[in-house]
């Protein structure tokens, strides 16, 4: 079962038993679907979560005649989906002149009516995300998204969550495949707007997966630090043994300055030792920028052997 999935069923278990409250869940989903008309009312989504939830209301509220299909196969998924429909046009003409709406009307647009409180705007959203509503896995990426059929209603839709109180949304639209796609990308609305249409739990769920990528991210910046820190260590090591090597062959590791013959011996037993360490480990410690200075002058003293040998 996908993310998705998992925040429509958590939105279809939220106990509602107020009857407004509830025909508002009912206008988001019909209101939001595909067909939503004075003749036809046909509901389609790949969660029976939705589908049973669509179901339990029209019957509670107005015991149409309804007939729901199923074990159909989308073409992009193995998901099924499920199709309800308001078989007789009666009742259709009830349901959708009850909502506020008569027929004929050109476009449709959310009947402000129906959303007078913000416990009715509440369950009227959650009625949208369980008709267009869709949730990327957090794992992968934060993207929260409707996919609204008509312009007019993506603008309303847009309207009514930048007006919600409890928490502060900032919609983004864009227009794909002749859909109008109203979306977040911030977890921190996403996990806002899934606490207020009724999914606490999977928003907390985003929560700590944020938390446990942030953690991961941080160990790899460490660890690729270290990695990297690694590599200057290893490459400077071997370029100051070349050089230690250099002045063994030439004039003999004895006959530099005594601070330069310590360090030189030093680092000829410790290869692998930082320059921190080596100057820590000397008779007479010494920061790490103190032995970088001897070290320093140990590649000029190679330098200038090498110029000397050359003539």
């Amino acid at each position: 079962m996908s993310f998705s999935s998992d925040v429509k069923k958590e939105i279809c278990s939220v106990e509602q038993f107020d009857r407004e409250a509830l025909k508002a869940e009912l206008y988001g989903m019909l209101l939001f679907s595909r067909n939503f008309s004075s003749k036809k009312i046909t509901f389609t989504t790949e969660s029976n979560y939705a589908g049973n939830r669509l179901i339990f209301l029209l019957q509670n509220l107005y015991m149409p005649i309804i007939e729901k299909q199923s074990a159909l196969r989308t073409k992009s998924s193995d998901s099924r989906l499920y199709k309800i429909i308001v078989i007789d046009e009666n009742d259709c003409k009830r349901i959708f002149e009850d909502f506020g709406h008569i027929y004929g009307q050109v476009t449709l647009r959310v009947n402000r009516a129906n959303l007078s409180s913000e416990e009715l705007t509440q369950s009227f959203l959650r009625g949208v995300f369980l008709s267009c509503g869709s949730i990327s896995d957090p794992m992968k990426s934060y993207h929260l998204e409707f996919c609204v059929p008509h312009k007019n209603l993506s603008q309303d839709l847009c309207k009514v969550l930048s007006e919600i109180t409890e928490c502060t949304l900032a919609p983004k639209t864009v227009v794909r495949s002749g859909s109008y796609i109203v979306y977040f990308k911030e977890s921190e609305q996403i996990c806002d707007l899934l606490t207020y249409i009724g999914a606490p739990i999977r928003a907390m769920e985003i929560m700590g997966t944020k938390a446990i990528k942030q953690v991961r991210n941080n160990v790899n910046r460490r660890i690729n630090g270290e990695v990297a820190n690694i590599g200057k260590i290893a490459t400077a090591s071997a370029k100051q043994l070349d050089a230690i090597e250099h002045i063994k062959r030439t004039v003999g590791i004895d006959s530099l300055p005594e601070d330069l013959r310590e360090i030189a011996y030093l680092r000829l037993e410790n290869p692998d030792m930082s320059l921190r360490d080596l100057g820590q480990n000397l008779s007479t410690p010494i920061s790490r920028s103190g032995a970088n200075h001897r070290m320093q002058r140990l590649l000029e003293y190679a330098g200038t052997e090498v110029k000397t040998n050359g003539k």
